[in-house]
């Protein structure tokens, strides 16, 4: 996926394309998460689904629950481990965004210590 020690840089079109699918995978990521978090407060919380993914996005985003007082034992349960997967799914983005900037920059380092040889 990302160019080997001894190649050079990739063109900044290319570069720009590379982020374009790192975001989109992401943007993957988020709509999945969203659709599990609605389903899953619909179905155990009981709330409708605006309600629902009102809660899934705040929780996804890590802004805490928007309807905290759950009335079922599933619904609770269900809160708990769904902000933990939200914790993991959010450090998961980070990294798949900042994947390629990271890699473009260790990357240069790694092709001026080649010259010096």
């Amino acid at each position: 996926m990302f160019e080997k020690r001894g190649e050079g840089f990739i063109t900044r079109f290319a570069f720009g394309w590379r982020m374009l699918r790192s975001f989109g995978a992401t943007l993957a990521v988020v709509v999945v998460s969203l659709a599990f978090g609605t389903a899953g407060y619909s179905y155990f919380g009981p709330m409708a689904w605006d309600d629902g993914l009102l809660n899934a996005a705040m929780i996804l985003t890590g802004m805490g629950p928007v309807e905290p007082h759950l009335e079922t034992r599933a619904g609770k349960l269900f809160a708990t481990f769904y902000a933990l997967y939200s914790g993991l799914a959010f450090l998961s983005m980070v990294a798949i965004i900042m994947a390629p900037v990271l890699h473009r920059f260790l990357h240069h380092f790694h092709l001026e210590d080649e010259s010096d040889i």
